[in-house]
C-alpha cells in the first residue's frame, strides 16, 4: 500500500521505531483518514495498526471484528480476551523503543489528542517511549489535494460574495424602515449558502453592538437584537462545497450601519488590521524565501501588534486555526496563546489568520482571511481583504 510506504519514510526520517493507530468506536476518526478506511459498519471493539518504519504493517483485531482492517495491506493479529490483545501489542511493538500516537503532551494540541490516557500507559509499562504524533498528522491528514485546495477557493469565493450581499441587504433594510435583526441576517445568510450549494456544520456569527465583543456569540430565535442605524455588525461566515472531502472557506467582516464610524472603532479596526498583515507578510514572506515558519511564530507576528498598542489582553484568542474538511482542522494553527504550537506551516495546507480585539460592554472587533500554501508559494484567500470598516449607509 502506497500510503504506508510514505508513513514508514517519513518514520525513518524522524527517527521513529514506528507509529501505533488505535480505535474504539470511532473514538479516532483521523486514524480512518491516514489510512484511508471507511468509518462505516459495526466498529464496537478496539483494534490497532502498527506502521514500523521498517518492515511490514501490522493488525491487531478483535475476534469478534476480525476483518475491520482488511482492507490494509497488513499483517493480522486475532484476539480474544484483553491478555491477548497484550500479547499481540508486545509481539507487534518487539524491538521498538520509540513510536509515535495520536496524542499531545499535556494535551496541548486537543485536535490531535485522540488516545486515552490509559491505552498510553499501556505502552509505557512495556518500556515504550510514546511521542506526539502532531506532525505526522499535519503530513498525513492535514495536507490538502490540488481539488480540495480548489473547492477552497472556490468557497472563500462564495463567502466574498455573500459578505458583500449581506451588507448591502442589511443597508437597504434599515434605510427603507423595514425591520433587521440578527437572526434574520443569520437566516439570510444561510439561505444564501444553499443558494451556492455550501454547507457549514454551524450558522454564522451576527454580532451587534455589545454582542460582539463575545467571540462566539451566536444569535437565536430567542436570543436576538435588532439591528438599526448606528450600530456596529460584527459577521463571521464558514462554510464548504457539499462533496465531504471538500474544504471550508472562513472570513470575519466588520461594518457600520451608517456614514460616519466613530474614531474608537476606526482606531481599533486599524490595529487589528495591521496585527492580521503582519502575520499574513511573515508567512509570505519565510515561505517565499523557503524558510520555515512556525504557527506559534505567526501568532506572535500579529498579537506583538496588539501588545504594543497597549490591548494585549483583549485578544484572548490565538491568531488563527487550520482549515480542512472541517473548519477547524488538524493541522498547525496559529498559536502561541492558548497552545505553544511549533508546528511548521507546510505545503499544500490551509489556515486562518484572524486576530480580534474585545472590549467587553462596548464591541469587539476581529478581521479574518484565509491563506493557502501551494507549491512553495502563501497565497490569500478571498481578496480583497478588508482594509476598514464597512460604512453600509454608503453601499445604497
Amino acid at each position: 500500500m502506497a500510503r504506508l510506504d510514505e508513513i514508514a519514510q517519513a518514520l525513518g526520517d524522524a527517527r521513529l521505531d514506528g507509529w501505533l493507530l488505535y480505535d474504539f468506536r470511532l473514538s479516532d476518526p483521523l486514524a480512518y483518514r491516514i489510512l484511508g478506511l471507511s468509518e462505516d459498519g459495526i466498529a464496537t471493539r478496539r483494534w490497532f495498526c502498527y506502521i514500523p518504519a521498517r518492515g511490514r504493517a501490522r493488525a491487531i483485531v478483535s475476534a469478534v471484528e476480525a476483518h475491520r482492517l482488511d482492507a490494509l495491506d497488513a499483517e493480522r493479529v486475532v484476539y480474544r480476551s484483553h491478555d491477548e490483545m497484550i500479547a499481540a501489542l508486545r509481539g507487534a511493538l518487539g524491538g521498538a523503543r520509540r513510536i509515535a500516537m495520536n496524542y499531545s503532551p499535556g494535551c496541548a494540541i486537543p485536535y490531535v489528542s485522540r488516545v486515552d490516557a490509559g491505552t498510553v500507559e499501556i505502552l509505557r509499562e512495556m518500556g515504550i517511549e510514546v511521542v506526539t504524533a502532531a506532525d505526522l498528522i499535519q503530513r498525513f491528514e492535514a495536507t490538502l489535494t490540488v481539488e480540495q485546495l480548489a473547492s477552497h477557493q472556490r468557497a472563500a469565493r462564495g463567502l466574498r460574495s455573500i459578505v458583500d450581499e449581506t451588507f448591502a441587504e442589511i443597508a437597504q433594510l434599515i434605510s427603507s424602515g423595514r425591520p433587521v435583526s440578527e437572526f434574520s441576517v443569520q437566516e439570510s445568510v444561510m439561505a444564501r449558502f444553499s443558494a451556492q450549494g455550501l454547507v457549514t456544520h454551524a450558522p454564522p456569527i451576527v454580532a451587534v453592538n455589545e454582542h460582539s465583543a463575545d467571540p462566539h456569540y451566536g444569535p437565536t430565535a430567542n436570543n436576538d437584537r435588532a439591528i438599526r442605524r448606528g450600530d456596529f455588525i460584527l459577521l463571521d461566515l464558514w462554510a464548504k462545497e457539499a462533496s465531504a472531502d471538500s474544504v471550508y472557506a472562513d472570513f470575519t467582516w466588520v461594518a457600520f450601519a451608517g456614514d460616519k464610524i466613530s474614531d474608537e472603532h476606526a482606531r481599533v479596526f486599524r490595529i487589528v488590521a495591521e496585527a492580521r498583515d503582519a502575520a499574513v507578510e511573515l508567512v509570505e514572506r519565510r515561505v517565499a524565501a523557503g524558510e520555515p515558519v512556525s504557527g506559534r511564530e505567526a501568532d506572535r507576528a500579529a498579537r506583538s501588534v496588539i501588545e504594543r498598542a497597549g490591548f494585549g489582553d483583549a485578544f484572548v484568542h490565538r491568531t488563527g486555526h487550520s482549515i480542512g474538511r472541517e473548519v477547524h482542522g488538524t493541522g498547525a494553527n496559529l498559536d502561541s496563546l492558548e497552545t505553544l504550537d511549533d508546528r511548521r506551516l507546510i505545503d499544500n495546507t490551509c489556515f486562518s489568520v484572524e486576530p480580534g480585539i474585545y472590549l467587553p460592554g462596548k464591541f469587539g472587533v476581529r478581521s479574518e482571511l484565509d491563506m493557502t500554501i501551494e507549491n512553495g508559494r502563501a497565497l490569500v484567500s478571498g481578496e480583497p481583504r478588508q482594509r476598514e470598516i464597512v460604512a453600509l449607509i454608503n453601499l445604497i
